[in-house]
């Protein structure tokens, strides 16, 4: 099937399928290569330019490998690609948070990054959609997401998530440049190492509270690239926990299991 297709009404019902069974599916070759291929080159330059400058923050995702990323006005063709093809309206379908243009972020995980811990990204009650797509081939080498299909279905507290052990139920996800990875941010998912010599870039298009409030979320701050912290804030404090997750993460675990024990939501 070429990109410019529709998705049929079989696909679609699969689709479905797939996602009411593992909260998450894939889409191969949706996205043109070689838009993909222009936007990793900038996304090169920009990073080298950023990283030879000193414009970077410190800490923010530096010392565990995993930046965010504004993708800048060039992403745009990823989404009307995605539109074209029927997926937005699929998204639609799927859930309700789908309502206007998406949030755009990207993630932009750095040589040698550290394995992210096991998360869900809200609360369980707050779910939205989001649909990955491989601006790279994304593989084991380079850091190809884990996810544990069908945690979507239930909440668990980090407790139980703990001692049921649902880890061993991991599985990792290769995509191929252009390929888009549909999944609720109620799946249980991690970052993984990256084993190679450069960045490996994901895009991300999410639908938290229904999407971007900006008519034009790609033309945000004049369309231009930009780099983000991720889970760590770039201050003292911030980095003393990224510093704590990279030299013991064991003890970053122990914290959220004793979090959990108090706290039912988390």
């Amino acid at each position: 099937m070429s990109r410019t297709d529709r998705l049929t009404h079989s696909e679609i019902e699969k689709y479905k399928e797939a996602f009411a069974s593992d909260g998450c599916f894939v889409i191969p070759g949706v996205v043109s290569q070689q838009g993909l291929v222009d936007l990793h080159e900038a996304l090169a330059r920009e990073f080298d330019q950023a990283m030879r400058s000193g414009a970077l923050f410190d800490g923010g995702g530096l010392m565990s490998g995993h930046l965010n990323c504004f993708p800048g006005a060039g992403a745009r063709f990823a989404y009307d690609t995605l539109q074209e093809r029927g997926i937005i309206d699929l998204l639609k379908d799927l859930h309700p948070s789908v309502q206007r243009m998406p949030n755009v972020g990207m993630n932009f995980n750095l040589p040698g990054s550290h394995t992210q811990h096991y998360h869900i990204d809200r609360p369980f009650s707050r779910e939205f959609m989001i649909a990955n797509v491989a601006v790279v081939d994304t593989v084991i080498e380079n850091g190809a997401i884990e996810v544990i299909p069908g945690t979507h279905k239930q909440f668990y507290r980090y407790t139980r998530f703990v001692l049921e052990r649902r880890s061993r139920d991991g599985i990792r996800i290769p995509l191929k440049r252009g390929d888009v990875l549909i999944r609720s941010s109620n799946v249980w998912h991690r970052g993984m190492t990256n084993l190679t010599k450069v960045p490996r870039p994901m895009l991300a298009m999410t639908w938290e509270d229904g999407g971007s409030n900006d008519p034009d979320p790609f033309g945000a701050g004049n369309g231009a690239i930009r780099f983000l912290p991720n889970w760590f804030k770039p201050t003292r404090v911030g980095r003393m926990r990224e510093r704590l997750f990279v030299k013991v993460p064991f003890t970053y675990s122990a914290l959220r299991f004793a979090r959990s024990l108090v706290d039912k939501t988390y």
